[in-house]
């Protein structure tokens, strides 16, 4: 739920501060499918919010990532709109950053909502930049960040901290080539491309079985024992979907295998899951 009563944060009470800018940062969350596949569209759905907000805009810049993502910033005359996406998570991270009281930042967060189809809004930080008044005692710059209370952004530092028996990266690849996916031999390379990338040593042969009498099953299936756990897949004909599931108690990088099998089934586009297994 968008909280509708965005307000200064910190204890600037006193009238004898202020502040030189605001500061909101927001987590869209549940975004449309394909919300996040084209730069363009990124670009006018920030163009917009500033608008609809009463910022002046000045310029913007955004850039499409391979094989996906989008990161992006609209300057308005007051600040400016940042943005990065991720669309295999179906969620972005905005910044708005303004000097100037005549922003509507409520108006600028929802049009953002709408145009990303977003089920679930969070403003993660409101605040204050710049307070303006006596000096401020300098704080220890190294100290402060490293008693921080923020989350691993590393997913193998999140790995070596958590210590557990293994992981399960869940991933789906849209729009694959129907000939790839089709093709018994192209799936079992696959398969062992992939296990020397990411350094998995196979046990036994590869598994790809065709399944399923009802059109929208029909396609195959793979299996593959790695000594550290199991590699599995489905390829669904009806709509040329993979679907792939990578477990190891040896780590490895889920955003590396997602990337591969992007790349060798000729995906369009693809959505990843990650868990830690204890």
């Amino acid at each position: 739920m968008l909280n509708k009563n965005l307000k200064m944060t910190g204890d600037v009470q006193d009238n004898n501060f202020f502040a030189l800018g605001r500061q909101v940062t927001i987590e869209y969350y549940e975004c449309g499918a394909t919300a996040f596949l084209d730069a363009d569209r990124v670009e006018n759905a920030l163009l917009k919010a500033a608008k609809d907000s009463n910022a002046t805009i000045i310029s913007s810049s955004f850039h499409q990532f391979e094989p996906q993502g989008v990161s992006g910033v609209v300057v308005i005359a007051e600040s400016h709109f940042t943005i990065h996406a991720w669309p295999e998570h179906d969620y972005a991270a905005v910044d708005i950053f303004t000097c100037g009281d005549n922003i509507n930042l409520e108006a600028a967060i929802t049009s953002m909502k709408e145009s990303f189809e977003s089920k679930n809004v969070l403003i993660s930080s409101d605040q204050n930049r710049g307070i303006i008044s006596k000096p401020f005692a300098q704080q220890n710059i190294g100290q402060t960040l490293k008693h921080s209370n923020t989350h691993p952004i590393s997913w193998k530092k999140d790995y070596e901290q958590k210590n557990p028996w293994g992981v399960l990266s869940s991933i789906d690849i849209y729009d694959s080539d129907p000939d790839i996916i089709r093709d018994a031999d192209k799936i079992k390379q696959f398969v062992h491309e992939l296990c020397d990338k990411i350094e998995m040593k196979r046990f036994g042969e590869c598994q790809v079985v065709h399944f399923g009498e009802d059109e929208r099953v029909e396609g195959f299936s793979m299996t593959q024992l790695i000594e550290t756990s199991l590699i599995s897949g489905h390829f669904a004909n009806a709509d040329n979907t993979v679907y792939l599931d990578v477990f190891s108690c040896k780590y490895y990088d889920p955003r590396e295998v997602a990337e591969f099998a992007m790349s060798f089934f000729k995906g369009g586009h693809y959505k990843m899951q990650l868990a830690l297994r204890q």
